[in-house]
This record gives structure tokens, sequence and C-alpha cells, in this order.
């Protein structure tokens, strides 16, 4: 995006991959809920997450070692003018499906038509602001933009390759279970069981195994996911030997409840994975679409009550530190204190639509760590009495006798949140609030998430270190009320689309950062979600056969590294 990659062209294989890694071994991994869909690429069903990144493949890859860098996965080769209005791909002669076939420019051209089209909404994006794309050689496509924006250069570069030919007299939107999208990945569905467990085996004829992107990755011979109810279950079998790695996100789970026999004698291996990349935004997300969540008072009140350092300790131990921002922890995290320099600028001319503290400074309310959090307390009172709310008979009501009630939507078996629920619950009663806990499965939880059906609910939106386009997807206007949005606050804001935009066209790193820090404080500001705890650091419990490389990306842990750059040897 930004200068020069910073590996040669003649680059052996990402600086965080063991080139000479053995392939072999088995390894097995947890979900809790179930699946009633193996198309990742559709809005309709419940899919395992894991499937698109194992199966398939793009154009480019993104190395997790750069923040705006990609390399060539499908395609040898990529050329774009200096403005990148348009972006020409070559494809490797070799690329191969699955199934044997090759991968070819017509399978390129209905893929971003159709994923464009009829795909998940993550993917339709692109597609209106594509002009044209064509085949311009027996391997070449060239995609040509209608709308100034440098990263859709690199963004065209990273949609999933499906195969035209087996989708031909078919419903791709309405696929069925069974109708798995062949994909050129290293991995193919040996098996599955609807809910209960999905078996993938590295495909022996896969055609990229040597390309320097992939040289050192995908080495295990098969990969197959459990399903459990709940994350208690799934800890109890890892704890039996059933599985054979886990991701933790609790920081006191990780000192307290990983001593158990196969931690002691040295099978199950405790791993820390730092990372730089930013906090992204995890915690209850309130649905502005609807009263009162519509007030920003009410939202504020809701953070004062919301007794974070209390809540922590409880949780966690006070371990994790709490998210201050959405880019909290890296370069493009708001600034403390007053707006300056281009960041001001940016904001200036939506001042009157900002709520407080997007220029003069916003902090998250703290508490003393009592569980009486009296301060705070005090002050949501004289927050929500601002709004027009006030305590008849110990409940509050608006001016038309309405009591504030609510619920918060979680999954099942999210034990978390559902304690953290209980001690809001409890501050809550003393403002004449009730709450509840509405407890659903998975496949619920997604479509009532889908459907903008929830008062508030557990959120996590992950960010990169190269935010880009998919911010529109998070917090645009254009989506903001469509259903399948990830713009679950349903925010609307013209300075958000414009800080987007400015982050989009931005032609130097530090006109992006500032475009990127003035976003953060809209959203922080705004007041959308009550964050939680940070994860500071990726840890990964595991079997001492699963080994992986030294160096460490910048990234850190994430859904392509583990197990992507793993590998199994046998002590």
């Amino acid at each position: 995006m930004y200068g020069a990659p910073e590996l040669p062209p003649d680059f052996v294989s990402l600086p965080y991959a063991n080139p000479d890694a053995p392939r072999g071994g088995r390894v097995v991994f947890g979900n809790t809920g179930g699946f009633d869909s193996l198309n990742p690429f559709v809005q309709k069903g419940t899919v395992p997450w894991q499937l698109r990144f194992w199966t398939h493949e793009s154009l480019m890859g993104r190395s997790w070692d750069e923040p705006f860098t990609l390399y060539g996965v499908l395609a040898e080769s990529v050329e774009t003018d200096p403005e990148r209005t348009w972006v020409e791909f070559t494809l490797r002669d070799e690329a191969r499906f699955s199934d044997g076939n090759p991968v070819t420019v017509a399978d390129v051209i209905w893929s971003y038509q159709t994923l464009g089209t009829e795909g998940h909404l993550r993917y339709r994006g692109l597609w209106g602001k594509i002009a044209s794309i064509e085949e311009t050689g027996p391997r070449k496509v060239r995609i040509t933009f209608n709308v100034e924006d440098r990263e859709l250069a690199l963004i065209a570069g990273m949609r999933p390759i499906l195969q035209k030919a087996q989708w031909q007299g078919k419903d791709f939107a309405a696929a069925q279970l069974q109708d798995i999208p062949i994909g050129s990945g290293a991995y193919v569905i040996d098996s599955y069981e609807a809910g209960r467990y999905l078996n993938f085996k590295r495909n022996p004829d896969y055609w990229g195994g040597d390309i320097p992107f992939r040289r050192g990755t995908m080495n295990y011979d098969e990969m197959r996911l459990e399903f459990f109810g709940d994350q208690t279950v799934l800890f109890e079998a890892f704890k039996a030997g059933q599985l054979s790695a886990v991701r933790e996100f609790n920081a006191d789970k990780w000192a307290t409840q990983y001593n158990f026999p196969a931690v002691q004698r040295g099978d199950v291996v405790k791993t820390d994975i730092p990372h730089l990349k930013p906090s992204g935004i995890t915690g209850f997300v309130m649905n502005t679409r609807k009263p009162p969540f519509d007030d920003w008072r009410v939202r504020e009140a809701l953070l004062h009550a919301f007794n974070f350092e209390f809540i922590n300790d409880t949780i966690t131990g006070g371990a994790q530190p709490r998210i201050t921002s959405y880019f909290s922890g890296s370069e493009l995290a708001l600034q403390p204190g007053p707006a300056d320099g281009p960041v001001r600028a940016l904001l200036e001319p939506f001042a009157e639509d900002l709520l407080p503290g997007a220029l003069e400074g916003y902090d998250l309310p703290q508490s003393d760590g009592s569980e009486r959090n009296r301060r705070n307390i005090r002050t949501a009172t004289a927050l929500l009495e601002e709004a027009g709310w006030s305590v008849e008979n110990g409940v509050l009501q608006d001016q038309n006798g309405t009591p504030m009630r609510f619920n918060i939507l979680i999954s099942q078996g999210d034990k978390e949140s559902e304690t953290a629920i209980e001690i809001f619950a409890r501050a809550l009663e003393r403002l004449g609030i009730v709450i509840a806990a509405e407890k659903v499965d998975d496949a619920q939880f997604t479509s009532r998430t889908n459907a903008l059906d929830f008062d508030m609910t557990y959120y996590r939106r992950a960010l990169s270190l190269s935010p880009g386009n998919e911010q529109k997807l998070y917090w645009g206007s254009e989506n903001a009320d469509t259903p399948g949005t990830r713009n679950l606050m349903g925010v609307a804001s013209p300075a958000v689309d414009a800080m987007i935009e400015h982050m989009l066209t931005a032609t130097s790193r530090e006109d992006f950062i500032a475009a990127t820090r003035a976003l953060d404080r809209i959203l922080t500001s705004g007041r959308y979600v009550i964050p939680f705890w940070n994860f500071d650091v990726g840890r990964i419990a595991h079997v001492k056969e699963m080994k992986f490389p030294q160096a460490l990306p910048i990234y850190g842990d994430g859904p392509q590294y583990m197990p992507d750059v793993w590998w199994y040897q046998a002590d």
C-alpha cells in the first residue's frame, strides 16, 4: 500500500514460516456449537469459521509480518498503474483446484461476480466499485475500478476463487449442506457429520506446496474439528487428551487452571504468543436503532454503571488490561487529550455532529474497584435524569411511564459474559433498570444478530494494522440497517464515512494514520460498546508434538498462524 514490500522477489518463504518444516501428523481442534452449512461464502447458515482459511485460496495472500502487503498465491504477478485505477493479475500456470482442473480466468471472473452479487455481505462491497473485469490474455485478468480508492488494487487480490463449472445449473446462494465448494487450497473435507465433527485431509496433489508464499505452511496431513456444547465441555475434552490444542483468552484461567496432569508431565505445553496488533473491540454492543440506546446519554450512563474494574477482577483476576479504544495498543489508536494537528483538521468540519469527547478527548469511566461503584452510579443517575428518565417506586421510567428493561443476547456456554451480566444487573437494579441474559444456541445467536434482533449483545470485532474497506462493513452508513451487517451497533455517521474515505484515499502512511486516529475518536466517543478486557497476548495450550517457528509475526496468533505455520514432530 505504501512503499515497497519487505521481501525480495526471490524470497524463499514468509519470515515467520519454517521452509524446512516436516509434513505429516494429525491434530484435533474443538469448536463450540455446531454447523448446518459448509459454504462459508454465502449468508445462509452457520459455518465452521476455519473452513474458508483451509480449503480455498485467493490470487494474493497477506504477510502477517507486514501491514498492507500482499504476495502472490494463485497469481504469479500483478501490475497496476500509479493511481491504482486498475489492477491486472497473471495466474500461475500450475494452479489447480482440488479435483485437478486448472484455475482459469473464467473462474476468477465468475467468482468475483457471483460473490459480489450473491455471496456473503463481506464480499459484496467490492463489486459495486468495479467498472469492468475482463480477460486480457490466456492467464491474465484485468479489473478496472469506478471510484478513487487506492486499497482496491489490494482487495481485488483477496477474494476466494471458486470453480465456475461446479455451480452451473445450481443456486449458489441456496447451497445445501452437501454442496461443498471446490477450492484450490491445501485441504479438502474428507468426512463430516452435521454438528458433530468435520475432518480435513491435506490434498496429496496440492499444487502450491512449493511456491514461496506456501513453503513451510499447511504441514499437517489431517486436521479434525470436534464440536462441543460449550467451552467448559471443550476444555474438559482437551484435558482428557481428546484435542491437540486450545486457545485461551482468560489470563486468570491460564494461570490457575492449566496445571492438570498432562501439563505437569510435559505432554501439554503452554505457549504465549505476543503481538503488536490493535485491541479491536470486545464487549456488549448496544443496538442504537431502538430506544433507549439511540440516546448517547443513556449509553454513557450504562458505561458508568458497568463496573469494569470489579468485573475484570472477578473474571480474569484483573490480569488483562481494558480496551480503551477500537485501535488501542497500536500506533493507529487515538492519542490522549484534545485532538490536534491533522486529526483535528479532519474532525472539525463535523464538529456540530460529533458527540462530546471526540474533539476534547474522551476516556472510559473508571470505578474505584469496589462492588458499590458509588461515584459512577451517581453520575449514571444524573445522565439518565438529563435524558428524561426518572425513578418511580424503584423503577426507572420515561416520561410516558415506560420502564427501562432490556435483554443481553449471548450464546449458551458463554460463562464469562453470563458472569458479567449478573454483576451488571445488580448495579442496574440500583438505578431501577431490569436486565436479563438471553441465552441461545450458536445458530440462533447468528440468526438473531444477522436479523439485528437484539437490545444488547456480545460483540467481538478484531482489527488489523491495515484497516481499509472492511471498515465500511463494520460501521459504515450504507449497510447500517442491512440484515447480516457487521455494523451491529447501527452507526450511521457522515463523519465516520468521511474518515473511512480519507483512509482509503491517503497517499502517505502519515495521512492514513491521522485518518484512522480520527475514526477511532469518533467510534470511541460514540459510546456504542461497553468494552471488556484486551487480549494483549495470544495463549495456546498444545500437545508437545505441535511445533512452531521461533520467528513470530507482528500480528502474533490468529486464524492464519496456528495451525498454518505449525508442524507435527515427535520428540
